[in-house]
């Protein structure tokens, strides 16, 4: 094939020579000051015209370009030129021969459909960064090269191939130096959060957490069960906002803040008014969105406080979902200058309640009300242990592998007992007066129901000495009213007295001589665990516990 043919119709081409012939000047006119062309006009100091572009034979440019020049012909793209760049890089082929046999290369890259389309549709199409079997990477362009008298798909498509492999490798290792960097925030991020959830009495508890997919980097959010003591259990979710590992490690710091905070027996909004004061300190500029609520088994309610986080939902025993009031809900940790609240919401037998974070609701170009209406939705209708309740709330909101944000889910039961396994699950309580006959009388009571209960004679007396220095202590510290509270579960014997008084006691060593200070130490040696805390209403209580033998 007679390659001057096309190089004459290289895009341009016409258009300049169209350009020299409507702007040609007359020799007559030039001596009217007009600028002589340059191209055709010989310089006064006698040197040699220079020839322009157009005057260039094709040939020789296109085999002197580094880059690699393929022209091909036909609707079979048949082999017509291939510049030396070309040659070296994937060896001599025979002219004439279809590109599909003479230039494999092309066709392993995938380009044979491509010059079909150029040939068919005259316009010029790219193919970026495509790996050669050479090893090498290559930017295609695929330009249609036509003459006037060529049929449609007659024509012939000019390839021209850039070596890109420095901007390719750069790329991949880019996007290695990401993947590792993610790798790290996500095994971070997993180490931080709870490897095994803490399983109270009372509750059943299942989470989740699905980190972003791999485009996305990792963000804070988090979820902790805390056993509190006394049957109570506090439950925790949070999302720190930014992502990476800066996002992963502020997160372990406040998950360790909360699980410190947590044994302090504080009220939630409390908890909260701490973390803020920590955000801060941690680092200025970073916030996160919190909710800390408390399960006390002995009221049916999930106390919660709330620091800009999405609201707790909460289906009944009927199947009826609600959402947590919006009341109680304050700004971010991290802000400061705020007074959280605490508020309440029903979590009586056979109620299920779910925590979560932002990623499993919100969508682009939707509404937030709607992924959280929509989960209400899921919820209503998601039925089984907590697990699967995860798992279904997660499949309903379309979170998959590739996920543009993390989504953590917290799921918690309150189980309705009846029959044998509700035979394991007791309440009793006494109210006290005060006065000289209150302690026989809680003995008494406290003998008759762990009688009642049919504990075992070493455990039954543990736990009638524990339920007099209890009474014991709150009838010489404390003020009226006094009640006392008997609670067995499956695993364990409670013991709690409550009074008037706010004054916290605390363990201390009793001198030979001393009269009194040793009915918490008496209590602290018996028991597996005792604590205190200040009630909502005012006052406090006092409680131990005995783990029960198993069967």
């Amino acid at each position: 094939m007679n390659f001057t043919r096309w190089s004459a119709r290289l895009p341009g081409t016409q258009r300049r020579a169209a350009a020299r012939t409507e702007h040609a000047v007359s020799p007559d006119r030039r001596g009217e000051g007009s600028v002589p062309a340059a191209r055709a006009e010989q310089l006064t100091d006698g040197t040699l015209s220079v020839p322009t572009v157009d005057e260039l034979p094709a040939r020789e440019v296109l085999d002197r370009v580094p880059a690699l020049v393929a022209l091909v012909h036909g609707p079979d793209h048949r082999v017509a030129y291939l510049n030396d760049a070309y040659t070296a890089a994937f060896g001599a082929r025979p002219q004439g021969a279809p590109a599909r046999e003479a230039l494999p290369e092309l066709a392993e890259l995938g380009l044979m459909p491509l010059l079909d389309q150029v040939l068919r549709s005259g316009k010029p199409r790219t193919l970026k960064s495509r790996k050669a079997v050479d090893g090498r990477s290559y930017t295609f362009t695929c330009t249609p090269v036509a003459e006037d008298g060529d049929r449609a798909g007659d024509g012939a498509v000019l390839v021209f191939a850039t070596d890109v492999t420095d901007h390719a490798e750069a790329a991949a290792r880019l996007r290695a130096s990401e993947r590792r960097q993610r790798e790290t925030a996500v095994t971070l991020q997993r180490s931080l959060l709870p490897q095994e959830l803490e399983q109270p009495d009372d509750l059943r508890i299942a989470a989740t957490y699905q980190p972003g997919g791999t485009e996305a980097a990792v963000g804070g959010d988090w979820y902790d069960v805390i056993t509190l003591g006394g049957g109570r259990t506090a439950l925790v979710i949070g999302d720190v906002m930014g992502r990476g590992v800066r996002a992963a490690a502020v997160m372990g710091q406040l998950r360790t803040a909360v699980r410190a905070y947590a044994r302090l027996d504080l009220p939630p909004h409390e908890v909260l008014q701490l973390l803020d004061g920590l955000a801060t300190e941690i680092d200025a500029n970073q916030i996160a969105t919190c909710v800390y609520a408390i399960h006390d088994p002995n009221e049916g309610r999930l106390v919660y406080a709330s620091a800009g986080h999405l609201p707790i939902l909460v289906r009944d025993e009927t199947g009826t979902v609600q959402r947590a009031p919006d009341e109680p809900t304050g700004p971010p940790l991290g802000t400061g200058g705020w007074i959280h609240s605490s508020g309440s919401v029903p979590l009586g037998p056979g109620s299920t309640a779910v925590l979560y974070t932002d990623g499993l609701v919100e969508r682009r170009n939707e509404d937030l009300d709607e992924g959280i209406a929509a989960l209400e939705r899921a919820l209503a209708g998601a039925t089984g242990t907590p697990q699967v309740v995860c798992d279904r709330l997660v499949r309903s909101a379309g979170v998959t592998a590739d996920h543009d944000d993390d989504v953590a889910v917290l799921v918690l039961q309150h189980p309705a007992r009846t029959g044998p396994d509700g035979d394991l699950f007791r309440n009793a309580a006494l109210e006290l007066l005060g006065g000289v006959e209150a302690a026989p009388r809680a003995r008494a009571f406290a003998s008759g129901v762990l009688t009642s209960w049919r504990f075992p004679t070493d455990l039954h007396d543990l736990g009638v000495l524990a339920a007099s220095e209890l009474v014991a202590n709150s009838l010489q510290h404390g003020t009226p009213p006094m009640r006392l509270r008997l609670r067995r579960t499956d695993r364990r014997l409670i013991v709690e007295v409550t009074d008037g008084d706010d004054h916290l006691p605390r363990r201390r060593r009793a001198e030979p001589g001393d009269e009194s200070g040793r009915g918490i130490a008496i209590v602290a040696t018996i028991a597996s665990n005792w604590g205190s805390r200040r009630t909502p209403g005012g006052g406090k209580a006092v409680w131990c516990e005995f783990v029960l033998p198993r069967p």
